[in-house]
């Protein structure tokens, strides 16, 4: 497990914080259709908070995308490095996210995050971020549409609908189980829409949720329980 120390001159307001998205949001690269869903490694990445500990912790898991076994997986915890502002959450969990890839033996290949990419209000998520932070694919697979509106896919699995901000589609609403509630995918960083969804239909055989984001998730609320305690003595 790393620990995460917050980078020097890291942004601690608003202000600042969606200055960094601005500039960064132009590097933000649509116009590649990314890796073949079911083919290299796909990884998962999700974080953890105690907010009375002031403590986080990430994890990143990677699985086969072929069999979806676990390829390797790594943890890194740190302090709580911004405060909670809907739209800025990137700067919650990017110094421990990104710890946690640095960490992995092996490339991650596609990233696929519990969250947005370009349906954000500024267009830039924490896929999108941590996307052109890192140059890897990523994309986001979030629970609930945000701010955005969407009519409800088809029942079965595998229908969509779009994610709507007014006319503009900002990512997919997709049915990853028959008459389950769906998640929503939005793009990141170099992959289109279409293979986004067809990503996330790969990693979702059995449950509503993408396996990446199932693993990642219980091997960073398991890394919190381990770590909290300590880092609260320092």
């Amino acid at each position: 497990m790393t620990t995460v120390r917050t980078p020097a001159g890291w942004p601690v307001t608003e202000e600042e914080a969606c200055a960094v998205q601005d500039t960064l949001r132009e590097r933000v690269v649509l116009d590649e259709p990314g890796p073949s869903p079911g083919t290299g490694r796909v990884t998962g990445v999700d974080v953890a908070y105690d907010d009375e500990r002031d403590v986080v912790a990430a994890a990143a898991v990677v699985l086969d995308a072929a069999t979806l076994d676990v390829v390797a997986e790594s943890t890194a915890v740190g302090r709580i490095s911004f405060p909670y502002v809907p739209g800025l959450l990137a700067f919650r969990e990017l110094p421990t996210v990104l710890a946690a890839l640095e960490a992995l033996p092996c490339e991650p290949g596609l990233v696929v995050c519990d969250g947005y990419g370009l349906a954000h209000p500024r267009r830039f998520g924490l896929a999108g971020h941590l996307g052109v932070l890192t140059g890897l694919p990523a994309i986001g697979v979030a629970k609930n549409p945000f701010t955005f509106t969407y009519d409800e896919p088809a029942a079965p699995r595998g229908s969509t609908s779009p994610l709507l901000s007014g006319p503009e589609e900002v990512g997919r609403a997709l049915r990853t189980r028959d008459g389950v509630k769906p998640v929503f995918v939005s793009v990141g960083h170099r992959v289109s829409l279409d293979n986004a969804c067809a990503h996330t239909l790969a990693l979702t055989p059995a449950y509503r949720l993408p396996e990446t984001t199932r693993r990642a998730d219980a091997l960073c609320r398991r890394a919190l329980r381990e770590a909290a305690p300590a880092l609260t003595r320092e």
